[in-house]
């Protein structure tokens, strides 16, 4: 059995402890606003917070969450300032990436709540878009800055 805390609720899971986090969350958890993109950690578009850290839940074992507290793009409220200011600067294209963008985008700003464009272009270096709406990344990062998303 594999216990942990996702988006606020306790679980217990009996899975492999190799299985990568990404097909827990996905498959036993139905939790499917986290994406798999390249299976090796280099795109991005799995990030989900685990103890309030980005990581790449395809190459995060779920043993490795083992009494910790996972957060994924559903826990994040709507009412979010990274959230609404997505929508307010029509960041998605595709929209394929955006759960991991979001994600990786709200832990700088829990670290660092008024970043600046070096630091918002390097914090979010390895997550990929594949439609290139990194502009309108950075506009919505700098507006959700600009509200409080960090604190």
């Amino acid at each position: 059995m594999i216990s942990f805390e996702i988006n606020g609720v306790q679980v217990d899971l009996d899975v492999q402890p190799d299985q990568p986090l990404l097909w827990v969350i996905r498959g036993p958890l139905r939790l499917t606003g986290t994406k798999y993109g390249c299976g090796i950690g280099a795109c991005g578009c799995c990030t989900v917070h685990v103890d309030g850290k980005p990581v790449r839940a395809c190459v995060t074992s779920v043993g490795k969450v083992q009494g910790k507290k996972v957060t994924t793009i559903e826990g994040i409220p709507e009412n979010h300032p990274l959230k609404v200011a997505w929508v307010e600067e029509q960041v998605p294209q595709c929209g394929y990436c955006q759960s991991g963008q979001i994600m990786q985008a709200a832990a700088l700003l829990s670290e660092n709540p008024n970043p600046a464009d070096e630091e918002i272009v390097k914090a979010m270096d390895g997550n990929l878009c594949r439609c290139g709406s990194y502009p309108r990344i950075m506009k919505a990062i700098r507006r959700a800055a600009g509200k409080g998303a960090g604190t």
